[in-house]
């Protein structure tokens, strides 16, 4: 009896020690904003580190610590967890040439080549139907299907940034916004005069916006845009600090056009006017030659591959292998979902993965990691926030998505990186933090109105269907 009640005394007192030190571990525990978790926390750092059953704290919408999750969650607290059974932590996907607000113009002009396409289609249909309200209202629809798909970072070039810039903020998503300039009469403005100095005037007015915001210079393309004009970019560029976004080497029409002009290349033709000396995102760069290449290598330009829109306008193959091969910083886009017809970052990754293979005939070329890394970890280097995003290390910003794992389709798992470039599809994501802010939890948008959202698309696609009906 006495032996007996020693026992149960000795159980009571390690029980309430137990308690004692896990109410002293928790206390010890930092606070944090959040806690989001993996089966596979996939960093995309440079030493490609894949951490099992992970974790990642994040405070102040940055990330502060990541490891095994039994290591997070006995060092820090959170009221707000992630589970992460069955799915992938990862970085968020870095779409690094978009034109957001096309995506009303969806369908509208397919199989054409670029010059046909842009001349007597899009340019027309853009000079009749894009205002402010056009612009919110595709900027809204392009950020549901950006987020749904795991898109945390785009490069946007688009009329009207200033009102992209609060659908983004809004949305949460982190962009890099460019203000479009171009010779010729465009949606609000006469010619270049106006549409140079409403970009100048968005750049300078950098602080009216959200952090997650990045103002641009945008002139079009050197096609469409003077020597002069170029030249004026390249000063206001350095005055304000900015970064330039422009399309270039795009097609071989382009080309054509630049050697019958100025007698040269499109890629020679800006390095003579001082393009190549500033921080620029060059879109598209299908036609580079080799002695280009060397060029951008040792340049401040970086180049963003749009597979799908390339391949649909039949502008060609890009060079990548041999612009990574020479240290040329490339990225992954998709373009405006007017010549892709989509915004889905996953399809970009895998065409970028077996269009390379097929255009050498070589299996090796463009290996998984690779292009997986243009969309996250060389992407946000290429757009100029590689110290930001890209990767979940340390002191970067919290941009990160769960991709979910379970589904039969995905069985089984063995190379994880495999997996993610050519398995996933867009609905396989599952949640979107961006700089801390759940924006996606449980596939449910938690920062827009998907229902609002899609009645106004609806009633503008039905204001453009009659516009275009009474004009046939």
């Amino acid at each position: 009896m006495i032996a007996g009640l020693r026992f149960l005394i000795v159980g009571v007192l390690v029980l309430v020690s137990t308690a004692c030190n896990a109410a002293q571990t928790a206390d010890a525990a930092q606070q944090v904003d959040l806690i989001a978790k993996g089966r596979w926390v996939v960093t995309m750092d440079k030493g490609g580190n894949i951490i099992e059953n992970g974790a990642v704290a994040v405070k102040d919408g940055k990330i502060i610590a990541i490891g095994p999750a039994k290591e997070i969650h006995s060092s820090y607290n959170s009221p707000k967890i992630l589970s992460g059974d069955e799915k992938v932590l990862m970085p968020g996907l870095i779409n690094g040439h978009t034109h957001a607000a096309m995506v009303l113009f969806r369908g509208m002009a397919d199989d054409l080549e670029l010059m046909d396409w842009l001349r007597n289609y899009i340019f027309p249909m853009e000079g009749q139907f894009v205002n402010e309200e056009f612009v919110e209202i595709g900027a809204e629809l392009a950020c549901l299907e950006m987020v749904r798909s795991g898109t945390t970072s785009i490069v946007d070039m688009y009329f009207y940034p200033q009102v992209s810039a609060q659908v983004f903020a809004r949305c949460g998503l982190r962009a890099v916004l460019g203000a479009p300039m171009i010779d010729f009469p465009s949606p609000g403005f006469t010619g270049w005069d106006d549409s140079f100095a409403a970009g100048m005037e968005f750049v300078k007015n950098k602080d009216q916006y959200s952090d997650l915001i990045t103002p641009a210079l945008a002139p079009h393309s050197p096609y469409t845009v003077s020597p002069e004009h170029l030249r004026a970019v390249v000063k206001a560029a350095k005055e304000l600090d900015a970064p330039i976004t422009m399309h270039l080497a795009e097609d071989m029409a382009e080309t054509e056009v630049i050697e019958e002009k100025y007698g040269t290349s499109p890629v020679r033709h800006v390095a003579e006017l001082g393009m190549l000396d500033i921080p620029m995102i060059a879109a598209h760069m299908v036609w580079p030659d080799s002695e280009e290449i060397t060029m951008l290598a040792t340049s401040k330009v970086s180049a963003i591959h749009n597979p799908t829109s390339n391949m649909k306008l039949g502008a060609g193959i890009s060079p990548v292998p041999a612009m990574l091969a020479a240290g040329v910083k490339v990225g992954l886009g998709t373009d405006g979902a007017a010549s892709n017809n989509d915004l889905d970052m996953w399809e970009e990754i895998r065409l970028a993965a077996l269009l390379h293979k097929v255009a050498s005939n070589d299996p090796t070329a463009m290996p998984a990691e690779t292009a997986l890394r243009l969309a996250t970890s060389m992407g946000a280097e290429a757009i100029g926030l590689g110290e930001r995003t890209g990767s979940l290390e340390v002191g970067k910003q919290a941009d990160m998505i769960q991709v979910d794992m379970s589904d039969v389709r995905v069985q089984p798992v063995y190379d994880i990186i495999s997996h993610l470039v050519y398995v996933t599809h867009a609905n396989d994501v599952v949640s979107s933090v961006i700089a801390g802010q759940v924006v996606m939890e449980n596939r449910e948008i938690k920062t827009l109105d998907s229902a609002a959202i899609k009645a106004r698309v609806n009633a503008k696609a039905d204001q453009i269907r009659a516009a275009l009906s009474t004009t046939d």
